[in-house]
């Protein structure tokens, strides 16, 4: 291997990461920690006594890993584009959600989970556009590097979160499934896709002008600390300036290259009398490009600081071996939004703090199965949907603390079965706490006569 190739870190969960993950609650909660959770406890509670004073109830750690466990059951039962209220219906719904707690609590909590100090956010928001969830952003992409260490390939893209709200730096783009949303740069491992640096694009410098080099900016900021890895990024982000810039921190790059780039030669460019499938390469002592026509007419541009020699494939399309190793790693970020909107915890919102967050869940619960499995490899070996087993297993489990300590049991049927399942037959909730305050009922549970 070259000798910027060779990888000091060893791939794979780090040592911290190995010794913490004793079970699948505490792989997730190296991710959310107790830190992130004080500032959100912390804001809430505030918001809630500013608004109602006195009479507000105190959120603790419970009513708050409750609220995350219900989120990821949601997206277990992939609910994104359901609305709310369906998943606590008596006849359609699911038991554990009324189980858990009612609709009104949920939405109670949706309204006011709050990750800052609104009263001073006008003077932080001049300067910082994410001034509403910082703190917390911060906080936990510090925990994703010191978590999982990448392999030899890494993916850098972008990753749009679904919005349409109001949000200062929300984006536009045609060529998404999901034309409008918060953009999001992430770095991760080609292989496994685990999200291993993420940073919130909030649009214009505060000085109003463009941002020069912008792709330049985003992958050497994202790949800091890396050292003998290969990057694939597409054109937006490829540049023979950013190839030098790499390579001073022995990091190779392969990547796609506009053709407006100054510094391609114009014989690559050139398409006329060239039959496809013909490709025509370009050396410098560091760079290697490459013009593939896979149609005629049809050029295309790929610029490599890892590829030394002029390779071609034995494969019937003749491709070259650039286009081979960029299109085997150019999905990590891809896949990595498949995955998580398979099962996203993503609800109907219009406070854009809040999508982050639920993103910030989706990530976390995703690069937390990602260590779970590399820890545990006997884990559900035969299984198919094991990330799905994962979610669900994790949701129950945060849910369960809030079951236990439930003073009332929900009026439907199921619901009730599994309250009372959770607690424990012997310590049964008694009958009198089903009946409502103000009209009383006959208890559900009770024979209709006392003496039979």
């Amino acid at each position: 291997m070259a000798a910027e190739n060779v990888i000091k870190m060893t791939p794979g969960p780090t040592r911290y990461a190995v010794s913490h993950a004793q079970d699948i609650v505490s792989t997730f909660f190296m991710f959310i920690t107790p830190a992130i959770e004080k500032i959100i406890l912390e804001m809430t509670n505030l918001h809630g006594f500013q608004k109602y004073g006195d009479k507000r109830k105190i959120v603790d750690e419970t009513d708050l890993r409750t609220y995350i466990g219900l989120l990821i059951l949601a997206g277990v039962y992939r609910s994104q584009g359901e609305a709310t209220c369906s998943l606590w219906d008596a006849e359609s719904g699911r038991a554990i959600f009324r189980a858990t707690m009612s609709l009104k609590v949920f939405h109670t909590f949706s309204r006011m989970l709050r990750f800052d100090n609104r009263e001073s956010r006008t003077a932080r928001r001049v300067t910082d556009k994410l001034a509403a969830i910082r703190e917390v952003w911060e906080k936990w992409v510090e925990c994703l590097p010191y978590l999982y260490n990448p392999g030899p390939e890494v993916t850098v893209d972008e990753q749009l979160v679904p919005f349409r709200g109001r949000c200062p730096f929300r984006q536009y783009m045609p060529s998404k499934p999901v034309e409008y949303g918060i953009k999001i740069w992430v770095a991760c491992d080609a292989q496994s896709s685990y999200a291993w640096k993420m940073q919130v694009y909030t649009g214009k410098l505060t000085s109003g002008g463009p941002e020069k080099n912008q792709g330049m900016r985003v992958v050497l900021d994202v790949t800091d600390g890396l050292r003998g890895h290969n990057v694939t990024c597409d054109n937006f982000f490829t540049s023979y300036e950013l190839g030098q810039q790499l390579l001073k921190s022995k990091i190779t790059m392969v990547g796609t290259v506009r053709k407006n780039k100054p510094e391609l030669p114009p014989a690559l460019l050139a398409t006329r009398g060239r039959e496809a499938f013909s490709s025509k390469f370009a050396f410098t002592p560091t760079i290697t490009l490459v013009s593939f026509l896979p149609k005629k007419n049809k050029n295309v541009v790929l610029l490599s600081t890892l590829h030394k020699t002029a390779e071609i494939s034995n494969r019937e399309d003749k491709k070259p071996a650039i286009i081979l190793d960029y299109n085997h790693n150019k999905g990590g970020v891809d896949n990595l939004d498949k995955v998580i909107g398979t099962y996203s915890c993503r609800r109907m919102t219009a406070c854009w703090p809040l999508v982050i967050f639920y993103n910030i869940i989706d990530v976390s619960s995703y690069n937390a199965f990602v260590i779970w499995s590399q820890t545990d490899p006997t884990w559900m070996p035969d299984k198919r949907n094991k990330r799905r087993v994962f979610l669900e297993q994790l949701g129950k489990s945060l849910v369960t603390p809030h079951i236990q300590r439930r003073e009332r049991l929900p009026h439907t049927a199921a619901s009730a079965a599994l309250v009372k399942a959770v607690q424990g037959a012997e310590s049964s909730v008694p009958c009198e706490a089903v009946a409502r305050a103000g009209k009383r009922r006959r208890c559900q549970f009770c024979p209709p006569q006392k003496g039979l």
